[in-house]
């Protein structure tokens, strides 16, 4: 009896059945990992519950929208430990406040400087891909841009990679023309390497403030090539949110599933990666 049972595990693994070795040599399916990211540090006492839900987190080197400081400069090490990876924000210019090329070039490459500078003084090492915040949607002015080249290749030179959030709605121009801000940068970016992280929050796409265990891909965004998809938003914008409005809290916040209280009010991402800015 042992001796058959050997060589038959023999001949097995000799002469493996065509489906077996199909199976074995399939490509394995993509996961998608949950993360999330607020302008305000949660604090301290909140790591232990969020990361029962989440993968990664934001981090701020410059400060967010609305605020004059970050509250995440000297937070890496305590995430770290946690075993939180990262998705390192930097606030992007307006494009107000840029009217020429020479102002583009002198712009970008001081806002890649900084960044880069803030980076490598948190402890990011070298490679560490920083997200540039772009608030505005639609169409991007073409001054706006060259910008964006300037701080790519800043960061290029400084030894860090260059992503950019950014809208992954489509917009109606005059006439009925469509864009998605990630395709016009996508158009205008030339042969430079950047990650998109988009925002979309429509119900659908997105399913809503849901913390999956199996989260969407990012490509369920409408941006197939995007790295990571911020799907829903705190507070939510009513407007795009009507079919999914019950899976947000009576005060419109989205909140992580262990927070029993309602205390960290939060925006939801998915990524291709747990540690998307490695």
């Amino acid at each position: 009896m042992h001796v058959r049972t050997c060589i038959a595990v023999v001949a097995l693994a000799v002469f493996p059945p065509p489906n077996s070795f199909r199976e074995s040599t399939a490509a394995p399916i993509p996961r998608s990992y949950l993360g999330f990211d607020t302008n305000l540090y949660p604090g301290d006492d909140a790591l232990s519950t969020l990361r029962k839900t989440f993968s990664f987190t934001g981090y701020w080197l410059s400060p967010p929208p609305g605020q004059t400081s970050t509250t995440w400069l000297g937070k890496r090490a305590a995430l770290q430990s946690m075993g939180f990876g990262f998705l390192v924000l930097y606030r992007g210019a307006e494009s107000s406040r840029i009217k020429t090329e020479a102002d583009a070039a002198q712009q970008g490459t001081l806002d890649a400087a900084n960044a880069a500078t803030s980076a490598a003084d948190e402890g990011f090492p070298a490679h560490t891909r920083i997200f540039l915040d772009i608030e505005e949607g639609g169409r991007l002015p073409p001054v706006y841009h060259a910008y964006l080249r300037a701080w790519v290749d800043g960061l290029t030179r400084a030894n860090y990679r260059a992503g950019v959030y950014c809208s992954g709605m489509p917009a109606t121009e005059p006439h009925g023309v469509k864009i998605v801000t990630a395709d016009d940068i996508r158009n205008n970016i030339g042969s430079r390497t950047l990650a998109y992280w988009v925002y979309n929050d429509a119900c659908p796409p997105s399913p809503g403030c849901v913390a999956a265990k199996a989260p969407p891909s990012p490509a369920a965004s409408g941006v197939s090539y995007a790295a990571v998809w911020q799907f829903a938003q705190s507070p939510r914008r009513k407007n795009f949110t009507p079919k999914c409005s019950t899976t947000y809290q009576a005060n419109g916040n989205c909140y992580a599933p262990e927070d029993v209280a309602k205390t960290w009010f939060l925006d939801i991402d998915t990524a291709t990666s747990p540690d998307p800015s490695h």
